[in-house]
């Protein structure tokens, strides 16, 4: 049995989640990233395990929003 993640939370209680702009060029060549795409945004628990990677900051915070976390950005 896997032991659960100990989340910080805002009040109000939703995990807090960190967005972060990454290069496309930075990423495995297994991801098979189209060409054109350079940047993408990664969502990350406290611990830094990758929970999503979206094309748009604005739908990286939306996409937290919807599943009940707290996003902020990581610069």
């Amino acid at each position: 049995m896997k032991d659960k993640v100990a989340w910080k939370t805002v009040p109000g209680g939703n995990p807090i989640v960190y967005v972060k702009g990454v290069r496309a060029e930075d990423l495995p060549a297994e991801m098979n990233i189209p060409k054109g795409i350079d940047r993408l945004y990664a969502i990350h628990g406290e611990n830094g395990e990758p929970i999503a990677l979206v094309g748009d900051r604005r739908v990286a915070f939306t996409v937290a929003r919807q599943n009940s976390m707290a996003p902020v950005s990581v610069h």
